[in-house]
């Protein structure tokens, strides 16, 4: 169990990375994440999340209990340490794990948003050029027909 959860940790940091800084697989791994959201995606992502909480939840449980036993007076034995020490790495993978997944999911909510307004915003920028533009040239055409009216008198 320790394997698998040490290759999920190590590509959620992967993702993050890729997320984080503008590499040429970051738009790619955009687009697959949006897919991924799509559909039967969300479903299946927190049908996963929720199985590797209840996961978590368990291995908390026996970790409690056995360390319990350690509290009614008996030393622990080196088996009990062993097991505690496993279900402790287990449960510290799960929970990087899960938080590794919220990370994600919310860096690419925040990079999905701040396209969408640098979008919006260079929209709002040509709006604004063409709104000057415009002023400047009724402003020309005033002066000019000022001017030609001075002119004529």
């Amino acid at each position: 169990m320790l394997q698998p959860l040490f290759y999920l940790v190590f590509a959620e940091v992967f993702v993050i990375l890729l997320l984080l800084f503008r590499t040429p697989l970051r738009k790619p791994l955009l687009l697959l994440l949006d897919k991924a959201k799509q559909g039967r995606g969300p479903v299946v992502a927190s049908t996963a999340g929720g199985t590797l909480f209840v996961i978590l939840v368990s291995i908390l449980y026996n970790i409690i209990s056995t360390q319990k036993r350690s509290t009614d007076g008996s030393p622990l034995n080196t088996t009990d340490q062993l097991i505690l020490a496993n279900h402790l790495l287990v449960a510290s993978l799960l929970g990087v794990s899960l938080f590794l997944g919220l990370m994600i999911d919310r860096l690419h909510y925040y990079i999905k948003e701040l396209r969408l307004l640098r979008k919006h915003m260079e929209a709002v920028r040509t709006l604004d050029k063409r709104n000057d533009e415009g002023k400047i040239k009724g402003k020309l055409k005033t002066e000019v027909a000022e001017l030609d009216e001075e002119e004529e008198d």
